[in-house]
């Protein structure tokens, strides 16, 4: 894997140009997303940001989405599957509304820079520090987001495609290493930290997902709210997405099962080897009253446990 020790203990960067990029304008833009996520839209400021699912009418998950708002529109930045799916749901219900979508995938690449020194990094480099989570700086032509996709420190930064190969020489310059895809993957699991497309889908609803910071209780009505609001009054979560450790360097395959006795109390969703910790770290939807930390399974012959998050 290249790159995973710089990841972990210093900076490395990765090419995510791949995933979606939906630019909104408009007066109601904001009060259009509002009323298609999960998380409070309207209260967003120029700068600021946050994370939401897109729900459907039964309440299951579509897609996930950093939503950043800037001055003059709002930038969604997705995971590459759910791009065009999310384009085409939002243009559904756009009626009288004054929004206008810009699908941009190949109008600017998205770098991601992340490690415990990846702050350090981007300052050599010249770019602007955003303080808080979803938080976005302009660095010339360029936007800085503070966003991650493995749950270490970091930022992702957008610039125009032709700036791509002076962006990553001042990064490398600066003292990132680059890293591969792999890599990120393992750190992202080390960290418990799901992706869509592996750990959330639309199986699920969203608070099986165990990521509050992606909901609003208070916010009003959305597509989904109806089903939101009906699990967490009457506490109807059966199982919740938790971070695993297993006694193994063989990774198992999603939708394998782990049993506490004879019953089955958990399904993988995604596993890799870790070389920091020698064993398996995976993430996996445990039942309820097993999702604790230190909680032991086991998976045929191999130990396993709940992680703290």
């Amino acid at each position: 894997m290249r790159g995973y020790e710089a990841l972990r203990q210093r900076a490395a960067w990765l090419d995510l140009s791949a995933r979606g990029k939906i630019k909104l304008t408009g007066e109601d833009r904001a009060r259009l997303l509002h009323a298609m996520t999960t998380n409070h839209i309207q209260q967003l400021t120029p700068g600021a940001g946050c994370y939401a699912f897109f729900l459907n009418d039964k309440g299951r998950i579509l897609a996930d989405a950093n939503i950043l708002c800037r001055p003059d529109h709002m930038l969604l930045d997705l995971e590459p599957e759910t791009r065009e799916k999310i384009y085409q749901h939002l243009d559904r219900f756009i009626i009288a509304d004054d929004v206008t979508l810009e699908d941009a995938p190949e109008a600017a690449v998205t770098i991601a820079v992340e490690g415990p020194e990846s702050d350090r990094v981007l300052e050599r480099a010249g770019a602007p520090l955003p303080d808080a989570d979803y938080a976005t700086l302009p660095w010339g032509h360029r936007l800085v987001a503070r966003l991650n996709s493995t749950g270490s420190r970091g930022c992702f930064v957008f610039a125009p495609i032709e700036e791509k190969a002076g962006l990553i020489a001042a990064l490398e310059a600066a003292g990132a290493d680059s890293a591969d895809a792999e890599s990120f993957r393992v750190v992202r699991l080390e960290h418990g930290k799901p992706r869509y497309g592996e750990d959330i889908s639309e199986r699920f609803l969203a608070q099986e997902t165990n990521q509050p910071q992606a909901m609003h209780f208070s916010k009003g009505c959305y597509l989904g709210q109806e089903i939101v609001e009906r699990v967490r009054s009457r506490g109807q979560v059966h199982r919740v997405l938790m971070p695993l450790l297993l006694d193994t360097k063989v990774p198992p395959e999603p939708g394998a099962k782990l049993q506490i006795g004879e019953a089955s109390v958990a399904e993988i969703t995604s596993a890799a080897y870790s070389p920091v910790l020698d064993r398996v770290a995976a993430l996996a939807y445990v039942r309820t009253e097993h999702a604790r930390p230190h909680t032991a399974m086991t998976l045929g012959d191999v130990q396993a446990e709940v992680a703290a998050l």
